[in-house]
């Protein structure tokens, strides 16, 4: 080092038993003094720090001085300086302090916690300045949030406890879930169920208050186990479904190659068709999509066949035109019977037209050849009904009856006409009106007998 050249200045040096060393000074540069950059200390900072001959600082607490640290190549204004910004440090952030509490809005809590963290800081600080004060302002701040701390306190615990209610409400209700007859249930609507509980003990997981390690560990298992047993039967359930699904998908794959395999048989394969669907039907579900895929080609065989019966039926009801034309022909004829007097010469006229009819041979489609029918029918049975009263008209034994009947009734008649007469002499009037009465009746008797 050249002898021109000025001397470095050494650093402070803190009091051993004093907070961190204080940072040093930059080097100042050759051209200018140290003490051009260097503020002069104020009115305060004398009142609150002194400075030895050797350059120790002390700080005045109370009636008391302590040392705060050493800055022996410094000025005196110099090395209180530097310890004045440590105390302004300090300061800064208690006046920050009181003014978020005055503000509002930030929580009691965390105001005491940051208070005494700067407590800890201002005592034994290495800084000159009204520490003490400071102190004291901080333990006012706690003071006056000690009831609004007892609040917040109180209200964090309704709060967990409000969280372990609503959480213990989702196990019992995940619970409730595992606990059903899993059998029998509805798995779209369970698990939409369960994943909704499932997002509501995320969101207050995520939102809500912190519970205890304990409590939330032992609701977490309750709810894990209850979603354990549901994805469980779930997992069962699905299991067992694609395994009916399977043994439905092969045995539908089976009935259509069955269905597809009658095409070359045309309409006699629709009764083997007919078995065949009720088979499909006993068959079970096969899922969705194989469903539908495979009832398409069991769909397409079948439409085969009918659409062969569709073209047969076509080309008979064209064939049985002139059929329809004949038999029309023949009801047009048979209207004689009923217009004939004499029922053997009626009964000889319809059944010729019968014979005629069976002749002309079946009539497609049947529900025109039935409406033929009964026409034909209802002529057949009103002859019928003129052969029934012939009959009882013209029976012998009916006769014979009637001849009976007429002549009990003949002498009946002629007796009563002898007590109307005697009656009528005698000028017995109650007697003559009996036996006018009774005569009337006789008579009227006879005349439904025909005689």
């Amino acid at each position: 080092m050249s002898a021109n050249e000025p001397a470095k200045p050494t650093p402070p040096v803190p009091a051993p038993p004093a907070k961190p060393m204080p940072r040093k000074l930059p080097t100042p540069a050759a051209a200018a003094p140290v003490t051009a950059a260097i503020p002069t200390p104020s009115t305060d900072a004398a009142e609150w720090g002194r400075v030895s001959e050797d350059g120790t600082v002390e700080v005045r607490e109370g009636e008391t001085w302590r040392v705060v640290g050493q800055y022996p190549d410094g000025t005196p204004d110099e090395a209180l300086a530097y310890f004045v910004r440590k105390y302004d440090d300090i300061a800064f952030k208690v006046v920050a302090l009181e003014q978020r509490h005055q503000a509002g809005g930030a929580s009691a809590a965390d105001l005491v916690k940051q208070a005494n963290h700067l407590i800890d800081e201002a005592t034994d600080a290495a800084a000159v300045g009204d520490l003490a004060g400071l102190r004291d302002r901080l333990t006012a701040l706690t003071s006056s949030l000690s009831e609004a701390t007892a609040q917040e306190a109180q209200q964090a615990k309704e709060l967990v406890e409000k969280a372990v209610a609503e959480r213990t409400a989702l196990v019992e209700r995940a619970e409730a879930i595992a606990a059903r007859d899993l059998s029998k249930v509805q798995w779209k609507q369970v698990t939409a169920e369960l994943n909704e509980l499932f997002e509501s003990w995320q969101a207050q997981q995520q939102s809500g208050p912190r519970l205890s390690k304990g409590i939330s560990q032992q609701l977490w298992k309750r709810f894990r186990d209850a979603r354990s047993t549901v994805d469980k039967a779930r997992r069962a359930f699905y299991s067992e479904l694609d395994d009916a699904h399977k043994t439905a998908r092969d045995a539908k794959t089976r009935l259509v190659e069955r269905a597809e395999a009658l095409a070359p048989r045309g309409v006699d394969g629709i009764p083997a068709y007919r078995t065949l669907l009720d088979e499909w039907k006993n068959a079970g579900r096969a899922g969705r999509k194989a469903d539908d895929a495979l009832w398409a080609r069991f769909k397409a065989a079948g439409d085969a066949l009918y659409a062969a019966r569709a073209e047969q039926a076509a080309a008979e009801e064209a064939d049985s035109a002139p059929k329809i034309e004949a038999r029309q022909a023949l009801l047009e004829e048979a209207k004689a019977v009923a217009d004939e007097r004499d029922i053997k010469r009626a009964r000889a006229l319809l059944t010729r037209i019968q014979r005629q009819w069976d002749e002309v041979g079946r009539i497609f489609p049947r529900d025109k050849e039935r409406a033929l029918d009964d026409r034909l029918r209802v002529i057949e049975q009103a002859l019928k009904a003129r052969e029934d009263v012939d009959w009882k008209k013209n029976n012998p034994e009916t006769k014979a009856r009637a001849n009976d009947m007429s002549s009990q009734l003949l002498e009946a008649i002629e007796k009563l006409e002898s007590e109307l007469a005697a009656a009528e002499k005698s000028g017995d009037k109650k007697a003559a009106t009996a036996a006018s009465e009774a005569l009337e009746a006789r008579r009227a008797w006879l005349s439904a007998l025909g005689g």
